[in-house]
């Protein structure tokens, strides 16, 4: 016998819960201002599928999920998140597990600190919530490379989400990891995952039938017996089904058409919209996309009315801290911003929102006992400005680069013999070569995604997917031509994602004859090489910088750090890190115009910020209480 007493206070309620397990069954007490419940949970059954409705442990069950993702929140934020999903009457999280952040090497794989996945599910366990797992392989997710690992295209013949032995021999790998640490944490086994999704959205992709039934046997064979999903839009219902997995839906708008067909090709079960989209991701040079609150809200209320089971994704979006974010490619390119809010109800930075105190008083109302109080809002700071001291230039930090590589022809970023020849994931990558005349430079749509092109250390001008073409001007004496070239973000979804090496992945050419003999610096920006930079030359004011360049300003807190937010006006275009911890990208584009740093990002007394800005800045840095978003539009 297992018996646990918690006890919790809240003003004037007294909340008591006793647990008692007893040969697999669960005895669940709740008193709330004196009343009492009393809920019997069989262990011995999970979540099954009985005609139009849910059980869980023999007992009726109606999902009403929401989605956080551990890799976008910071660890000491993720049990304040939790409480408030269930506070806002929530009884299931839903979560991806993100391949490339903890496989970021071939067999190095990392469950620790912001990846400890183990903890991050006890903890949902400890508030009273159950997990709906989503392991991939790939996610989408709005990642970088929908959250496969980029070392994967180290192979010219790779062929992503397919049986291909590469790719295959790769997640099994992976899944010998990853499923082990899941499988004590199953229902039955005493834990909180009830459920499993089969990959994401196959049925839009489909290019290979033996492909999701090889994933439900890798799945089950390593010990997962809870209920599986598959997850897919109205396109892909058919085809992206398996046997034996429940097909659920995903959706923004309820279209009854939707429903009736989700019927039709499985009938006699309950129909769950596994993706309910409460807002939208946003790109670099969009309008921020907002979803309005009163269509959000008439959607759950008729999905409630209906007895369907939800999961609203996201119920809290988070950040994209570092170069996680991936791109779009249709109608053309566009890489994502560093903000993840999703106009979802709870904000980037954990506030309350609109969405969330309607959302709350509208579950309550199908709720048998009273709902959680609202976890207390944390504090934010406008912090005193950083004012730049000193500045170094790109050229100066290359001494502590990786070991530069020399290449006949241009070389991909993944295909570099870095990181133990795993190649570079991220960040930029500088190429350099010799010419002897000047003349019309093509880059044949060669760049990915963007590079910053100096002769001679002079700027001379940018490619990118428009702007393929530019003037060199003459010169017959030897000279350094360099391209700095920047991975924006992998593609996501779609059939090009194959294809999406980073870096210079073809010949540039100069008055029509490729350029060769290069070296190549991997510019990846990690925390270590950020550090390495404090013993590099730092140049103080008022020497002018020469950009691209980094530069660093002191962040002083008195106290307990708070959550704020960096802007930076009048900057160009760039990434900023926070004591070396790299916070996202900025882009004077727009829409987002400052980067959230957590409070747990932040020492007490001095910290650092450094900024690597590409072309232009003013020197200052300001920090204040909000985010801005800037100017949106709703979705339609």
């Amino acid at each position: 016998m297992v018996v646990v007493v918690r006890v919790r206070s809240a003003h004037r309620r007294r909340v008591v819960l006793l647990l008692l397990s007893v040969t697999g069954i669960i005895i669940i007490y709740r008193r709330f201002s004196g009343q009492t419940e009393k809920v019997k949970i069989s262990r011995e059954q999970g979540l099954k599928v009985n005609s139009s409705q849910f059980t869980l442990g023999g007992e009726p069950f109606r999902i009403l999920g929401g989605s956080l993702h551990y890799f976008r929140i910071p660890r000491a934020y993720w049990k304040d998140r939790m409480m408030k999903m269930k506070a806002c009457g929530l009884n299931t999280l839903t979560t991806y597990v993100p391949w490339n952040l903890h496989e970021p090497e071939r067999g190095n794989f990392q469950f620790t600190a912001g990846l400890d996945l183990e903890t991050f599910l006890l903890q949902a366990a400890d508030v009273g919530l159950w997990v709906i797992l989503h392991p991939g392989p790939y996610i989408s997710s709005e990642l970088d490379l929908g959250g496969l690992p980029s070392w994967l295209l180290r192979d010219r013949n790779m062929k992503l989400r397919t049986t291909y032995a590469g790719f295959t021999q790769a997640v099994d790998a992976f899944l010998d990891q990853l499923i082990p640490k899941m499988v004590p944490l199953q229902f039955r086994k005493g834990g909180p995952i009830i459920g499993m999704q089969v990959e994401h959205e196959y049925g839009s992709y489909a290019v290979d039938e033996d492909y999701m039934a090889f994933l439900k046997e890798a799945i089950e064979s390593r010990g997962i017996s809870e209920l599986l999903f598959t997850s897919d839009t109205h396109e892909g219902l058919k085809t992206g089904g398996l046997s034996g997995v429940l097909r659920t839906l995903n959706l923004r708008k309820l279209n009854y058409e939707d429903v009736k067909y989700l019927e039709s090709v499985q009938p006699n079960s309950p129909v769950f919209i596994m993706e309910y989209l409460t807002g939208h991701f946003d790109g670099w040079g969009d309008l921020h996309h907002i979803f309005p609150v009163e269509d959000m809200v008439a959607v759950v209320r008729e999905v409630l009315r209906r007895g369907m089971s939800i999961n609203l994704h996201m119920f809290h979006g988070g950040t994209n801290f570092g170069f996680m974010s991936g791109a779009v490619a249709k109608p053309s390119y566009k890489a994502l911003i560093a903000s993840y809010d999703y106009d979802a109800p709870l904000s980037e930075a954990g506030e309350y929102t609109p969405k969330y105190h309607l959302l709350r008083e509208l579950i309550g109302r199908y709720s048998r006992a009273p709902l959680p109080e609202m976890p207390a809002l944390r504090w934010k700071e406008s912090y005193e400005a950083a004012i730049i001291y000193r500045h170094l230039s790109l050229w100066d930090a290359l001494p502590f680069t990786h070991k530069p590589f020399k290449c006949r022809s241009p070389v991909n970023m993944e295909n570099l013999p870095v990181n133990n020849r795993n190649g570079q994931a991220y960040g930029y990558t500088l190429y350099k070569t010799t010419i002897t005349t000047g003349g019309l430079l093509k880059s044949g749509n060669n760049i990915r995604d963007r590079a910053l092109v100096f002769v001679k250390r002079g700027f001379i001008g940018i490619f990118n997917y428009k702007n393929v073409e530019l003037a060199v001007s003459d010169g017959k004496e030897p000279r350094t031509l360099s391209l700095l070239v920047e991975n924006c973000g992998r593609v996501h979804f779609g059939q090009t994602m194959d294809n999406e090496r980073k870096g210079i992945v073809g010949d540039i050419l100069l008055n029509n004859v490729p350029l060769r003999n290069f070296t190549v610096y991997s510019l990846d920006m990690t925390s270590s090489f950020i550090n390495s930079l404090y013993r590099a030359p730092w140049r103080s004011f008022p020497h002018k910088p020469s950009f691209p360049a980094f530069l660093q300003g002191r962040l002083f807190v008195d106290g307990y750090p708070s959550d704020t937010f960096v802007k930076l006006p009048c900057w160009s275009k760039g990434v900023v890190f926070i004591n070396s911890q790299n916070v996202g990208r900025y882009w004077h584009v727009g829409p987002q115009e400052a980067l959230y740093i957590p409070g747990p990002f932040l020492n007490s007394g001095l910290n650092y910020v450094t900024v690597f800005e590409e072309e232009e800045s003013d020197f200052k840095l300001q920090f204040e209480t909000g985010p801005d978003l800037g100017m949106t539009i709703d979705i339609q």
